[in-house]
């Protein structure tokens, strides 16, 4: 019971984040206002939702993982519940921020539980449901999202949001039953904080792999904020954009697969320059139906595939190589590696809404480009590392 509790509260924010997504092809005629407003509601959401895990993360340390968790889920259900009865696309924006702040508490605390429960393979197997979990809840949210849109309106997601949280508080307060987590000092926990993101951050490794995670962030949440509006200009409704959607989830988690039996064998690197050329080649094979004069819904979802299982192979040892960095600091790295990701998501996902997107192309060429910063990035990390020595451990 309690790996499902976890699994459930990591999911939350997911799931929160993606169940509205349909709704955002209507949202700028049903409140009057332009795309690159409606693009705000998932723009705020994504910087709260980053943000916040830099407060979580040392807060649960210090008073206790649950509640913490408590806390942030009843914010989510506040912010459900404005979102829900918002009459102006301003009150939207600000119930989303809201509700990211709210959210971001399931995400920390649950994957820090999940070290704090399990030990040596079991702590492996529950990740491994996590990253199954989160990996399938994107198409099912948006197709969810879509029915909920189109049998009961737009604020039947919200109202669905707010009895999960209320759910979860319950579930919470019932079955997580975790230890409290201290770590006694003599200085401020701001300060013990502060300090932690100093070291953390004069680590130029560090650096390029928050950058390799961002760059790679920017791509998926470019596909994600765009496609609803392409997918509208292709004759796809609100009800079908969770079936296109879900090629990119699907795809990563056949590359998670790959990668749990792969690794071992040819080490992360590999790894991480095989999922960018997969990446590559779905982005340019979509963008190549289009100069053909194929532009459709299905030539434009179908190749994207390959983007998915890309991104499975080379996110876990992006983010391994992350939080392997400096060990001791590897919650510190999540919590700030997060934000990097939702910011620079949050940032390219506002982006598509100032583009046109009669076709796939613009957010193709947006694809393009930020995964070959990546790759670039990738490459110099390769260098680099046969010229330095082991990052020293604290």
């Amino acid at each position: 019971m309690i790996l499902f509790n976890l699994v459930a509260q990591v999911v939350f924010g997911l799931l929160a984040m993606t169940i509205c997504l349909p709704s955002m092809q209507e949202w700028g005629q049903i409140f009057g206002r332009e795309q690159a407003d409606v693009q705000l509601t998932l723009s705020a959401f994504l910087v709260t939702y980053g943000a916040m895990q830099l407060v979580y993360g040392p807060m649960s340390d210090r008073w206790g993982r649950r509640p913490l968790l408590m806390a942030g889920l009843s914010v989510s259900f506040t912010a459900s519940c404005v979102a829900a009865l918002a009459s102006d696309l301003d009150t939207l924006v600000a119930a989303r921020a809201l509700l990211g702040a709210g959210c971001a508490a399931g995400m920390v605390i649950g994957r820090a539980a999940v070290q704090d429960v399990f030990q040596g393979p079991a702590r492996t197997k529950a990740m491994a449901y996590i990253g199954m979990a989160l990996g399938v809840t994107p198409p099912v949210a948006t197709l969810l999202g879509g029915q909920i849109h189109v049998h009961l309106g737009w604020a039947g997601n919200f109202v669905l949001l707010a009895v999960l949280a209320a759910a979860l508080m319950a579930m919470a307060w019932r079955w997580l039953n975790l230890p409290v987590q201290t770590k006694p000092s003599q200085r401020h926990w701001l300060l013990d904080m502060a300090g932690a993101y100093r070291r953390l951050l004069a680590e130029p490794t560090f650096h390029r792999f928050v950058f390799m995670l961002a760059a790679t962030s920017c791509t998926f949440y470019a596909f994600m904020s765009a496609t609803p509006v392409v997918l509208g200009h292709y004759g796809v409704g609100p009800e079908g954009v969770g079936l296109y959607v879900m090629v990119v989830p699907l795809g990563y988690l056949v590359g998670n697969y790959a990668t749990s039996h792969w690794a071992h064998r040819y080490g992360d690197m590999p790894m991480m320059i095989w999922g960018h050329a997969l990446t590559l080649l779905g982005t340019a094979t979509m963008l190549l139906f289009i100069a053909a004069g194929h532009a459709t819904a299905l030539t434009f979802a179908a190749p994207l595939v390959l983007v998915g299982i890309g991104h499975g192979l080379l996110m876990p040892p992006t983010l391994a190589g992350t939080v392997g960095v400096i060990p001791a600091l590897a919650g510190t790295a999540a919590a700030f590696a997060g934000l990097m990701q939702q910011v620079s998501g949050a940032g390219a996902g506002y982006a598509m809404g100032l583009l046109p997107h009669h076709d796939a192309r613009y957010v193709g060429f947006s694809m393009l480009a930020f995964t070959s910063l990546s790759l670039g990035m990738v490459l110099w990390q390769r260098r680099s590392a046969t010229k330095a020595l082991p990052v020293a451990h604290i």
